[in-house]
């Protein structure tokens, strides 16, 4: 059955109207995530003071400058990104993964090395963008694409099955790229997604047995990695090699204290905490505004990742299984990624090289996660739409294969559009009668 094109055509294109009223939106939300990005980008100005100032003496906000023009593109982004339609990028799905693996792989080839590991694509106008973190995003995408199509194949392991190529193929070229701590968030979305999806318990023993053999498999045949374990919660063993940036985490989490030294008179960030506007942005936090000021933050991400999986819940009850998927991939992924973060700077886990979502610098990361956190607020918007009787549709929903488009039939516009689309059901039912 197609819908009349009343229903349907103002939901192909982008809707550039902004929301009328306040409850259309999610504004805690929001304005948490603003505050949360206008503190990174105070914190990012105060942890790399020094460090631009032996790179550039006359220019010591570099690091700042770049990261709020970061800021600003993911802005812009979001502010048109939002008004895509969650069907949209379930299509852009398609198109995204691949070209995402496509270039994870050329860059262990072309890449620029960075300490020791080749992460970054060089772009024109000195940008340097990591497709590892793009590949998180993507991760999320395709499942919740994989699940809301195909969710009845889960009892088929041999065809399930290949759900997890796509994924351990730009996997294994982020390992290449001696970025572990990617993998293993990207490893920890599939899982997770894999749960909620309720997949066979002994398939997901399976996997996650399989997942964590590799990553063992992985730490054991790198020295590298094998010495930071051995230092990991004794850092002090060797404090002038790999130890020296968890001893140097420490001191300055140490020296803050409870309630801090003050905004911008942190001492290690001067050169005795290497990357400490990067890994260690939580480390130079606590120093400066003290163990309270950090303690608020972790709690502020808790409670970014709740109505994460609030809104994820919520949309599957309202049956929108892509966008359910959608936001709680996000909430899983930002769960993560800040516990391991916090975790390096804490010496609870060995370095991983992974940023604190909003707060950390770098470009890549700042602007995807912005692009993530606008698909959540998508996601929610959707659902306060749907629940006002008003549903985003893929125009050409019903040119899909007969169980999809069983699956995808939507909401019509009861208020207004309700009698029209009754009358062309009639009108196609009498046709199939008399044929």
């Amino acid at each position: 059955m197609k819908l009349p094109h009343t229903i349907f055509s103002e939901r192909a294109n982008f809707d550039f109207t902004l929301p009328d009223k306040r409850k259309e939106y999610d504004q805690t939300l929001l304005w948490v995530l603003l505050c949360l990005l206008g503190f990174g980008l105070i914190m990012v100005y105060s942890a790399s003071i020094a460090q631009a100032g032996l790179n550039n003496f006359a220019n010591r906000d570099a690091f700042f400058i770049k990261q709020a023009q970061f800021a600003t593109i993911g802005m812009l982004l979001a502010w048109l990104l939002f008004r895509a339609p969650m069907w949209r990028w379930q299509r852009w799905t398609k198109f995204a993964l691949p070209i995402t693996i496509i270039v994870l792989a050329i860059v262990p080839i072309i890449g620029e090395e960075i300490n020791g590991a080749k992460r970054w694509l060089s772009l024109p106008g000195g940008i340097k963008m990591q497709p590892s973190e793009v590949f998180k995003l993507v991760t999320i995408m395709y499942m919740a694409s994989f699940f809301k199509r195909r969710l009845d194949v889960l009892n088929d392991f041999k065809r399930v099955r290949w759900v997890a190529v796509p994924i351990a193929i730009g996997a294994a070229f982020i390992l290449l790229t001696r970025d572990l701590g990617s993998a293993m968030v990207v490893l920890a979305i599939a899982i997770a997604l894999l749960f909620l999806a309720n997949l066979p318990a002994r398939w997901f023993v399976f996997v996650v047995g399989v997942g964590a053999s590799v990553v063992g498999l992985v730490i054991a045949t790198s020295e590298f990695r094998m010495r930071r374990i051995s230092v990991m919660w004794q850092p002090w063993k060797d404090p002038t090699g790999t130890g020296y940036q968890s001893m140097g985490s420490l001191m300055s989490i140490e020296r803050g204290g409870w309630f801090g030294e003050g905004l911008g008179n942190g001492i290690f960030k001067r050169g005795f905490l290497p990357e400490a506007h990067t890994d260690f942005i939580a480390a130079v936090i606590a120093e400066e505004l003290g163990l309270i000021t950090l303690i608020a933050l972790v709690l502020c991400y808790g409670w970014i990742v709740w109505r994460a999986f609030g809104i994820g819940k919520r949309a599957r009850d309202l049956e929108l299984h892509f966008n359910s998927f959608i936001a709680i991939g996000i909430g899983v992924w930002v769960a993560v990624q800040t516990f391991i973060n916090i975790g390096v700077n804490i010496s609870l886990l060995p370095n991983k090289g992974l940023t604190l979502p909003l707060v950390s610098y770098g470009g890549s990361s700042l602007v995807i996660m912005i692009i993530a956190f606008t698909m959540l607020l998508r996601v929610d918007y959707e659902n306060r739409k749907k629940e006002q009787g008003i549903s985003f549709i893929d125009p050409h929903w019903d040119k899909l294969p007969e169980t999809e488009a069983v699956n995808e039939t939507p909401s019509e516009e009861v208020s207004e559009h309700e009698e029209a689309a009754n009358d062309h059901d009639a009108q196609v039912n009498h046709k199939r009668q008399a044929a």
